[in-house]
């Protein structure tokens, strides 16, 4: 008797309901205002203060998703939203997370569940063959792939490996790491300098360069920031280069920030979140030409490879070097496998124990596209980006910021920092599309960004269009 448990024929029965929910959002996305409308505490005021005593019949919590939770949702999937950085999933994805999460395994060693672990070693080198990135990154080399949940984590766990490294293993001690030096760019992802505090390296320890007029780090400025420091007594230990900046989608210069690296021993992590995915095709791959200088590289096929969230690839050229410093091995989890030193136990590759299957709905999205059909849609993606920076670049009112290199139009309306948030926010509010602003040289400027997995040109058109009627009401108020 299964007291109060769901049975399998009871989840056989609801969960097609959900199937079918989940097919009908998609098929009705578009209805739906990108933007949720719902005021601060509308969506919990209609939530009981109190869990129900009794259980509740399933149809009745599908009701409350649509009655509470979706009005207080904004719409990553539709095909009108530009704001941010794209969130991507398919319908292989989330049948490779539906198994998954039915399957349930823990997959922290190889001997808790081999094929989590063989799988994801498979797929983390197909992606390195996708991406055509260097050897020493692939399993069969010294180096290898795993699976993160975001580029945070990785950008995390090449700090803590590049301490460890440049300190021979003391990097605990007390007083070692007051001395340590990090280096970044002005448009660097705050998620490093969150990195760096976490470690113990301290904000003051962190250096920002800064960049050029496309606003990508300048190799100059980095070296001379390093000179300084050694005179000074400090220990430069960690720089982060970028493919695609979260704020302009800049690209640093790689090989001559590597060379830099190269030369002063520094440990020279590549973060390429979102427009890492771009390598997939090879004429986009001139963007990471200097790779192989690199220590660390990961990007986010749950940005821009239709692979949904949480699921970042993360490499580095010696695995050795995050064994050492992340291997911690208590009686609980001896095992005869581990002892072999035959398997890979990916919790020693990364900060956290516990592991989801991870690779199951990667391994989905690459057999159901195929390489080609992956590359088929970034490339859409690129050509629909550069049909709307010609558009900006063609009017007299709107001035195109840089000349987008991947899926990332920074632009800005000629008027007044003032008039660009007013612009942005009208049309944010009216729900029709979503996109969103940064500032660049102390200007406000606004991005889009297009690469939401079912995004065509007529969305974009739309969208353009929007904006330079909304812009015309306002200046003529």
């Amino acid at each position: 008797m299964n007291e109060y448990h769901m049975t399998p024929g009871q989840f056989r029965e609801e969960g097609k309901k959900l199937i079918d929910w989940i097919a009908d959002y998609y098929e009705q996305v578009e209805q739906y205002p990108v933007l949720s409308q719902v005021k601060p505490g509308e969506i919990k005021k209609q939530l009981p203060e109190m869990p129900p005593l009794s259980g509740e019949p399933f149809d009745k919590m599908l009701a409350d998703v649509d009655r509470i939770i979706m009005p207080g949702i904004t719409h990553w999937q539709s095909p009108n939203f530009f704001a941010y950085f794209p969130a991507n999933t398919s319908f292989p994805a989330i049948l490779g997370d539906l198994l998954s999460s039915g399957l349930g395994v823990q997959g922290m060693l190889w001997a808790t569940s081999p094929a989590a672990t063989e799988l994801e070693t498979r797929v983390m080198d197909w992606l390195a063959e996708m991406l055509e990135l260097p050897q020493a990154f692939r399993s069969t080399s010294t180096g290898g792939g795993v699976i993160q949940d975001t580029a945070s984590s990785s950008a995390l766990a090449a700090v803590l490996a590049a301490r460890e490294k440049v300190t021979r293993f003391s990097g605990n001690e007390k007083g070692v790491q007051q001395k340590l030096v990090a280096y970044v760019s002005a448009q660097t992802h705050s998620s490093v300098e969150k990195a760096v505090k976490i470690a113990g390296i301290g904000r003051e320890n962190l250096r920002m360069i800064d960049v050029d007029e496309k606003f990508a780090l300048r190799p100059n400025l980095l070296r001379e920031q390093i000179r300084q420091d050694r005179e000074s007594g400090f220990l430069p230990f960690f720089v982060c280069a970028t493919i695609g900046t979260t704020s302009s989608n800049a690209v640093d210069p790689i090989r001559k920030i590597g060379e830099i690296c190269r030369d002063e021993n520094l440990w020279l992590h590549i973060d390429g979140a979102m427009s890492g995915t771009a390598l997939l095709c090879p004429e986009f791959r001139f963007h990471a030409d200097g790779l192989e200088l690199a220590d660390s590289f990961c990007f986010n096929p749950h940005k821009w490879m239709f692979t949904n969230f949480d699921c970042d690839c993360f490499w580095v050229a010696d695995r050795q070097h995050l064994i050492n410093t992340f291997s911690i091995l208590p009686e609980y989890l001896r095992n005869q496998a581990t002892e072999s030193g035959e398997v890979f136990d990916y919790r020693d590759w990364h900060i956290q124990l516990g592991r989801r299957f991870r690779s199951l709905k990667l391994w989905f999205v690459i057999r159901h596209y195929g390489v080609e059909g992956l590359q088929f849609h970034i490339r859409k993606h690129v050509q629909l980006a550069r049909w709307f920076a010609e558009q900006v670049s063609l009017s007299p009112h709107f001035e195109l910021v840089t000349s987008p290199p991947f899926n990332l139009v920074c632009f800005r309306h000629n008027g007044t920092d003032e008039f660009n948030l007013q612009l942005m926010n009208e049309i944010n509010l009216s729900g029709k599309i979503f996109f969103s602003h940064t500032k660049l040289a102390g200007r406000v400027v606004l991005r889009m960004s297009i690469a939401q997995t079912h995004t065509t040109k007529k969305q974009v058109e739309r969208a353009w269009q929007l904006i330079t009627e909304t812009a015309e009401r306002l200046r003529n108020n």
